[in-house]
């Protein structure tokens, strides 16, 4: 129990802080929560988050937090006051929001890297929410500050997020069995909604063996949906829930997608559940967009108190969404000339495969391949990679290091010239960032092919969108 005066205390030099980061060179995102936190404790936080007397939903998983968290904000803009932050990795941006903004309801990104960083039972402890939503769950930077991070140690730190929950609701992607086991485990405390797919238009043909994240053997996959997504079971008794909020049709079109989604989901602010069918048209985004629909639609069919306005609410905000809804940095196909561009991060497996998925649907001819590779201790996500790259089966490909060392990207190049004479290497050096970023966008200005993706690991924002900059 932190006392009244140093509360207050704490609070005051937030608000100075934030003061004088409007003024400084920035750091106004963190460093007023952090003064907060250094006053006054991390008990002060917690006596912080009940300015908020709703509560908080917190938005977390590999992929997809920060386009989820802007589409639930859309949908929620007008409905309810709300404090909001975006991409957080540290519980100060959290307070920062709570500190500056006003609301009786926080939506916040939070990103967790590992255990020691992202204390998720601290946050899940202090902020103690109201909801948490889990996009999906995959292997990406498995080495934090130098230091190699397991695969195991960055999916507890996503449990522990919400294990502690006793009130609210955990929202999670079914199709996940790592975030699906995540919600089977919490029906006990909390309700859960699910969501997913149920449709078979959609079909992936990876057949990579998934771990059971209950007993650890192989997973049985009657449908893959996106990687390792799907319709799934295992001997010991584990297999996908049924979704409450659902896709029950997809038409794609080469304008745009028209999807029918279909939900039954419980409400946490009218306490009982809510049934909703909406036909939205949106642009041809992606299957990963689709989720990120899904997922942002259910977060707000279970926390928003206008219920009766969820149908029209929400094919009001979908069917004049465009593109802009991105975060920058985040893949996108560009026009250059008569040449088709993708260009964008892809840090994990994952997240280049929808990458590549997504620019499937633009290629029809030969295409290059421009990779920024992983770095030390990353060799897992070069696995993924690779499988990818080998999917993709390009007709030339730039190596590139798309991080600090350049020695061990020309490993991994080694390994790819075993497959693909078509490959060469480039040893551009991670700073300074701006020749990095020119001679990147010289590969492919100057290729002599009209269909190139460059995607890979690197900056996930100011590189990738400078680049994409390059080509308006």
């Amino acid at each position: 129990m932190v006392s009244r005066l140093k509360f207050n205390m704490a609070k005051l030099s937030g608000k100075v802080v934030t003061q004088l980061s409007k003024i400084g060179p920035g750091g106004g995102k963190n460093i007023p929560g952090y003064a907060f936190d250094r006053v006054g404790g991390h008990e002060a936080i917690s006596e912080l988050a009940k300015d908020l007397k709703i509560g908080s939903v917190l938005i977390t998983g590999t992929n997809g937090k920060t386009t989820t968290t802007t589409l639930f904000i859309k949908l929620m803009t007008g409905d309810i006051e709300f404090r909001k932050s975006f991409e957080n990795n540290t519980i100060h941006s959290i307070v920062t929001a709570i500190l500056n903004q006003k609301g009786d309801l926080g939506i916040f990104e939070y990103g967790i890297r590992n255990l020691k960083y992202g204390i998720p039972d601290t946050v899940q402890r202090l902020i103690n929410p109201i909801g948490v939503v889990y996009t999906t769950i995959s292997k990406e930077h498995t080495a934090v500050a130098g230091v190699k991070n397991p695969f195991e140690d960055y999916y507890k730190a996503k449990v522990l997020l919400s294990e502690g929950m006793t009130r609210g609701v955990v929202i999670t992607n079914c199709d996940d069995p790592r975030t699906a086991l995540i919600g089977l485990n919490k029906e006990k405390d909390v309700k859960v909604n699910y969501y997913g797919l149920a449709i078979d238009d959609i079909v992936d043909d990876d057949a990579s063996p998934i771990q059971c994240p209950n007993c650890g053997e192989t997973l049985d996959y009657s449908m893959r949906f996106l990687g390792h997504r799907g319709l799934y079971s295992c001997k010991c008794g584990f297999k996908r829930p049924e979704p409450n909020v659902k896709l029950t049709n997809v038409e794609f079109n080469a304008d745009n997608w028209k999807l029918t989604i279909v939900g039954d989901v419980f409400n946490y602010a009218v306490s009982k559940n809510v049934q909703f069918e909406v036909n939205l048209t949106v642009p041809p985004f992606g299957i990963h967009n689709i989720y990120n629909t899904l997922s942002s639609i259910t977060a707000y069919a279970t926390f928003t108190p206008k219920t009766e306005n969820i149908k029209s609410k929400v094919e009001s905000v979908f069917n004049n969404l465009d593109m802009s809804f991105i975060p920058p940095g985040r893949f996108e196909v560009v026009r250059y000339n008569d040449k088709f561009i993708g260009i964008g991060q892809g840090d994990n497996g994952d997240a280049i495969k929808i990458n590549a998925r997504f620019m499937n649907q633009f290629v029809d001819g030969p295409l290059e391949f421009i990779y920024t590779t992983p770095d030390v201790d990353e060799e897992e996500i070069f696995e993924d990679h690779y499988e990818v790259i080998k999917s993709m089966n390009p007709d030339h490909i730039i190596v590139v290091p798309g991080r600090k060392s350049i020695e061990k990207a020309k490993e991994y190049y080694e390994i790819i010239k075993k497959d693909f004479d078509c490959a060469e290497f480039s040893p551009l050096p991670y700073d300074p960032m701006n020749e990095r970023i020119e001679k990147l966008t010289e590969f492919a200005k100057q290729s002599k092919y009209n269909y190139i993706i460059m995607t890979g690991c690197g900056e996930e924002q100011a590189m990738w969108e400078e680049i994409k900059r390059n080509f308006d």
